[in-house]
């Protein structure tokens, strides 16, 4: 619908609902398959989604794996794994729970329909059964995932019944409820089909709409716009909306830099871990064997047995910096090597799977070879550190600061009900927790169930709780529509209707962000390095976008989405901006160098870097949270 249609027919509906469940990916679709499990008949719950939840969140065109499984691995050792792979700043307690949890997900998801690669491809059994799952690394198993996310939804969809679903609705913002302090009391948004705002109440809210991307400027632009790592339409709206209800943020300074086929993005995972492959220079020569003396810097999390991510990276960054590059995979060696020692059976399920990874998981891959004419069993493909992402669910670390569960979690890390943020009432998992990544799909539906546990316990604990709100409809449409109403009042400025001295469309909103960003920020542009003056530089730029996000305009609802997406996305641009300026080291090196701080500082840094958002100045406060080991490191 075109502005106009809006502006002139739109209305208001009103909501009540127990629980709200902002989101329908993997962590939406978790709380919604649990919540029905402990919630009383009585007790209404209600899932809103911008998308449709079949094909919604990280996990919507499908998997070829899943990275979180423990078999005869202990949550101690997930422990470990994660907290060397994420520099040692993690929360413990938070890790082990989902460790402890993600087995019997993943044997849900088998009961749900999802195939499941096993080691011995005739066994019929399922792995509840004793089938033993096909591993691809340590933590990692096959499956056939195409359909993996539409499985889910299923679940999720007779769980929570069609008539508690409402798809293609935006949500702006939380609301807070006006007679108990830092209580949150339901969230607002609007159709992307219908001129209608709503206005939902809710005792407990589940905020589940995953990391984001596209907050710096992407390595694929022009003809290969739109190609990300990460989903594109996670647009950081978990964090931003959180952060301005009040919720204390945690390692927001954190970020994901992957190795990706240059230009396509298609994941690299299997390709180290399946089919054994590296990744070599220009000139055939291992990096990793080249440089790796350098990891002793980073030690003890260089020393691993599998060094923490950004140090691969780092090592790689050297490689180039020293005129090595450009890099490629090793896929026509690793092919030819595996298919000397397996059984032919085996060889051609395995061969199937180092394609139909790409086409059920990055299609843009696929089609990046097959219009460069690329057998990929023939020619290697160039890999590259991609521009950075935010999440707490992949192998990031930023998020929310949460509530742990109540038999692990010091009393420094727990104040009532796990997964609950430090909004009364306000719960979140995946992407949405901090410090505590490597959770990957079964992590974060592990997490959606327990925040609908907790959110659940919350309510019942509270019978007489009625949310109080009052909203004034004029200004509230004037604030949902805004870029709307100012589309509609300078549309007939300018011929061109993208240009325009009164306004600015949230593409080039988004350009600003991404250049700024790119430039001062330590993206890809700088490989990565900044330093205090660079931050600075770029946290005026950023206070000048700000200052034009009242400005920005929209010509229909879909421009619309995109408005509130790019504002969502600025706002997490300054937490990770402030973030790397208040943490004076290079904690990730290969994911960002501060360039005046380029060591490594364990004694004073290691340290949760928290913000929260002062509302009375309308500025966030940063400030360190000590880290508290919960599982002995050797």
């Amino acid at each position: 619908m075109t502005s106009t249609e809006v502006l002139n027919n739109y209305t208001i509906e009103e909501i009540s609902t127990d629980v709200l469940i902002v989101g329908g990916g993997m962590v939406g679709c978790g709380a919604a398959f649990e919540i029905k499990k402990w919630a009383p008949k009585d007790m209404k719950i209600t899932m809103i989604e911008k998308a449709a939840i079949e094909r919604s969140g990280a996990v919507a065109m499908g998997l070829s794996a899943i990275n979180t499984y423990l078999g005869d691995n202990t949550p101690e050792d997930y422990v470990k794994h994660v907290a060397n792979d994420l520099m040692g700043i993690v929360r413990e307690d938070l890790i082990y729970d989902t460790g402890r949890h993600v087995d019997s997900t993943v044997r849900l998801f088998e009961k749900f329909g999802l195939p499941i690669f096993k080691e011995d491809e005739d066994d019929t059994r399922t792995i509840e059964e004793g089938a033993k799952p096909l591993r691809a690394g340590r933590w990692q198993i096959m499956i056939h995932g195409e359909s993996y996310k539409v499985l889910v939804a299923e679940a999720a969809r007779k769980a929570l019944g069609e008539e508690n679903i409402k798809e293609r609705v935006f949500i702006t913002e939380l609301l807070m409820d006006e007679k108990h302090e830092n209580r949150v009391a339901g969230a607002i948004g609007f159709s992307l089909r219908e001129a209608k705002i709503y206005i939902i109440k809710a005792k407990a809210v589940i905020m589940a709409c995953g990391g984001t991307v596209n907050v710096f400027r992407p390595r694929s632009q022009a003809e290969g716009m739109g190609r990300t790592w990460y989903a594109i339409w996670n647009a950081g709206s978990t964090y931003a909306m959180g952060y301005q209800a009040g919720a204390e943020m945690t390692t927001m300074e954190n970020r994901f830099v992957p190795n990706r086929f240059k230009d396509g993005y298609g994941p690299v995972g299997a390709w180290f871990t399946l089919f054994k492959s590296r990744v070599l220079n220009a000139h055939g020569e291992d990096y990793m064997q080249k440089w790796g003396h350098m990891l002793q810097d980073y030690a003890p999390y260089g020393l691993a047995k599998v060094p923490a991510t950004c140090l691969w990276n780092h090592v790689m960054l050297k490689d180039w910096m020293e005129g090595n590059g450009p890099f490629y995979m090793n896929t026509s060696g690793a092919m030819k090597t595996l298919f000397e020692t397996l059984p032919e059976k085996r060889k051609k399920s395995l061969e199937a799977d180092a394609w139909e990874d790409f086409l059920d998981m990055t299609v843009a891959q696929a089609g990046l070879w097959a219009s460069m004419d690329i057998d990929p069993g023939e020619t290697n493909s160039e890999v590259m550190p991609t521009e950075p992402y935010f999440l707490g669910s992949h192998s990031g670390a930023c998020g929310m600061w949460v509530s742990g569960p109540e038999d692990l979690a010091p009393k420094e890390y727990q104040w009532g009900y796990n997964r609950m943020t430090t909004v009364n009432g306000l719960f979140t998992g995946g992407d949405g927790v901090g410090a505590s990544g490597h959770k990957f799909s079964s992590g974060s539906y592990v997490e959606g169930r327990i925040a609908a546990k907790s959110a659940v316990r919350f309510v019942l604990d509270d019978p007489g709780f009625t949310p109080t709100v009052h909203t004034d409809n004029k200004v509230l449409a004037e604030k949902v529509y805004g870029p709307m109403i100012t589309f509609e009042k300078f549309k007939d400025y300018s011929t061109e209707s993208n240009v325009n001295p009164n306004y600015i469309k949230p593409r080039l909103y988004l350009f600003r962000l991404n250049k700024l960003m790119d430039e001062y920020v330590a993206g890809t542009s700088t490989f990565y390095r900044t330093s205090e003056a660079s931050l600075l530089r770029g946290l005026d730029l950023l206070n000048r976008l700000k200052e034009d996000a009242p400005k920005l305009a929209a010509a229909n609802l879909h421009e619309l989405m995109r408005a509130w997406e790019n504002y969502h996305r600025s706002i997490v641009g300054e937490l990770h901006l402030r973030h790397v300026l208040f943490r004076e080291e290079t904690r990730y090196p290969g994911f960002y160098y501060r360039t005046d701080h380029p060591k490594l500082d364990e004694q004073n840094w290691k340290v949760f870097v928290n913000s929260k958002l002062n509302k009375t100045t309308g500025q966030p406060e940063l400030f360190k949270k000590p880290y508290i080991e919960i599982v002995p490191k050797n």
